[in-house]
């Protein structure tokens, strides 16, 4: 007999060293949760691209006259840049997953749903799709920024499905409210 209600496919566990936060963080998440390092190192790898077409040309001319450098080096420069991005979004999708160290990231991410918790808002905010497709939307992008280099997929669409047992942050919501209570 068929359920009316959606099941929830629970996500399989990495074994990392480090916590996880998000199985499937969302694109304003990654963002908005990188180090300035990440920034950093990003912009480095966008600059490759144009020096090395820039260099190429320096050292073996193309000689396709007046006009034909700019588009080839405005080319390169955009793949420069997505290129940039890609390595932003992996090093932070990174210290999501628990891949790499992330206790500056756990702390942020318990301080941000806590004060959600305390204000009473969703999580991981409000979606306007159906349950159903949220789910198809969690099953599809979890974990996706592994394989971004050959499907570039990622989250947009706010679900609850991340892979992390919530009730730690109702739990620490309830100490802090307590202790404010107390105090």
């Amino acid at each position: 007999m068929a359920s009316s209600t959606t099941a929830i496919v629970p996500p399989k566990r990495a074994n990392t060293d480090y916590p996880l936060i998000d199985s499937d963080p969302h694109l304003r998440r990654v963002f908005g949760y990188a180090r300035p390092s990440d920034y950093a190192v990003a912009g480095g790898m966008a600059t490759v691209s144009p020096i090395a077409f820039w260099i190429m040309e320096r050292v073996s001319p193309s000689h396709v006259g007046r006009g034909g450098f700019a588009p080839v080096m405005r080319l390169a420069s955009a793949v420069g840049i997505l290129g940039g991005l890609h390595v932003l979004y992996q090093r932070s999708c990174r210290r999501f997953y628990g891949f790499t160290e992330n206790s500056r990231e756990v702390e942020r991410d318990m301080r941000e749903m806590v004060d959600k918790v305390k204000k009473g808002e969703p999580l991981y905010g409000v979606s306007k799709v159906s349950d159903y497709i949220q789910g198809i939307a969690a099953r599809n992008s979890r974990y996706s920024e592994l394989f971004i280099h050959v499907l570039p997929w990622i989250n947009i669409v706010n679900h609850d499905q991340h892979g992390v047992d919530t009730a730690k942050y109702y739990q620490q919501a309830e100490r802090e409210l307590e202790a404010e209570r107390t105090a």
